[in-house]
């Protein structure tokens, strides 16, 4: 079974967009540049959710760069019950209806694993429902305060999860990555 990763970043006081901020909240650097490339390399599925789908697909399905002509190639799903197909995005294909059932097909008959970008309510629903394998939360050095938007967390449930990992990027940026903790 196929395991599904969630991937969030976020500035240091919980949000994950900011007025005036850009890509990385303008933190970007080499290693997290590598980091990016690296995993987009992996085989995988992307899943988002609509309003992740329409902004990505704004940006990378016209782009030339290596990480856009990656993320072109991969397999996309992105969960919705207002668009309709055919989607614009190529290679891209539309999951509506139940998600719990719909993600957990996807993860019975894909070999690669799937991964989250952004989608926080997308995210939020599949905690919820126990199918986050692993949430993997990048945090970036600096607050935000009043130009913050998209509290990150604030529509998640309560759940309890186990330090699986980190590492220190760009010798200023925390990635965590977290599995649910055992709920028995």
């Amino acid at each position: 079974m196929a395991e599904l990763i969630a991937d969030l970043f976020i500035s240091l006081d919980g949000y994950a967009a900011g007025e005036n901020v850009g890509p990385f909240f303008g933190l970007g650097g080499p290693e997290l540049d590598a980091w990016v490339r690296d995993v987009l390399a992996e085989p995988q599925v992307i899943v988002m959710g609509r309003v992740t789908y329409q902004a990505m697909a704004a940006i990378s399905s016209q782009a030339a760069d290596d990480v856009s002509a990656a993320m072109n190639m991969m397999p996309k799903v992105v969960v919705s019950n207002s668009l309709a197909e055919p989607l614009e995005w190529f290679n891209t294909r539309l999951v509506r209806g139940d998600l719990s059932a719909a993600i957990a097909v996807l993860k019975r008959e894909s070999s690669d694993p799937l991964r989250t970008i952004g989608s926080l309510r997308l995210v939020s629903s599949l905690i919820r429902l126990g199918l986050v394998d692993m949430l993997r939360v990048t945090i970036f050095p600096l607050t935000l305060g009043g130009d913050g938007r998209e509290p990150a967390f604030a529509a998640f449930p309560r759940a309890g999860f186990d330090l699986a990992g980190s590492r220190v990027l760009d010798s200023r940026l925390v990635m965590l990555d977290y599995r649910p903790a055992d709920r028995s």
